[in-house]
């Protein structure tokens, strides 16, 4: 063999081991803990959103409340598509929505508030007095959640207690958020898919990464 073809042959080899080396490196358990992360990152965005995600898979049919003087407290369902009917406050907490206004009015002698777009005569100027809610009756279908499981409206809550023209079921209010009804966020669920399928990959680099870990350990350090 001349001197040139062993140096060849030994860069040859020195570049192989080079790969193998990187290849190895390449399946190290260092990426496990980030897949870990991932995994819990995704799972924590779908506990959050998992009122939401129930919400669009319930019944299309309204849940029945009843009207002023005769509402059915015992079919109270939190996260459920309901309809009322009923005699609105004197008071209500309007809240901006980008554009859009809201008032937040409860209906008399209930623990309902109706979250609603406002009706004419109702503008909210921000700085001023906010106007008195219409006052006619009116029936209303929605999101209906208990309190606790609507944090974004405690303030509204408290107002309105505080006006005592509400009245608690068990100490708790609830809200209809007029307009909210299922199987129509498709975006959310769409996003869900993708954290599910986000989970699954990352579960399956887990456990492929734990194998290898195992087998490694049993074939010993120096294999």
């Amino acid at each position: 063999m001349s001197e040139e073809q062993r140096i060849r042959e030994e860069r040859e080899q020195r570049i192989a081991e080079l790969e193998a080396r990187q290849a190895r490196r390449s399946r190290s358990p260092v990426k496990l803990p980030v897949a870990l992360v991932a995994i819990g990152v995704s799972v924590a965005l779908l506990w959050m959103q998992r009122l939401e995600l129930l919400y669009f898979f319930t019944p299309r049919t309204p849940l029945s409340l009843g009207a002023e003087g005769d509402y059915r407290y015992e079919a109270l369902v939190s996260n459920r598509y309901a309809q009322l009917h009923g005699i609105p406050t004197t008071h209500g907490a309007y809240e901006r929505d980008g554009s859009a206004i809201y008032v937040l009015v409860g209906l008399k002698e209930s623990p309902f508030v109706v979250r609603r777009p406002v009706l004419p005569g109702e503008d909210w100027v921000q700085g001023k007095p906010p106007p008195q809610p219409d006052q006619r009756p009116f029936a209303v279908r929605g999101r209906l959640l208990v309190e606790e499981d609507s944090p974004r409206y405690q303030e509204a809550f408290a107002l309105l207690r505080s006006k005592g023209e509400v009245q608690p079921v068990a100490g708790r209010l609830w809200i209809v958020i007029e307009g909210q009804r299922p199987w129509e966020d498709w975006g959310r669920v769409l996003v869900a898919l993708v954290l599910v399928l986000f989970i699954g990959a990352n579960g399956l680099f887990l456990a492929r990464g734990l194998r290898q870990v195992a087998s490694r350990r049993q074939r010993g350090p120096h294999q």
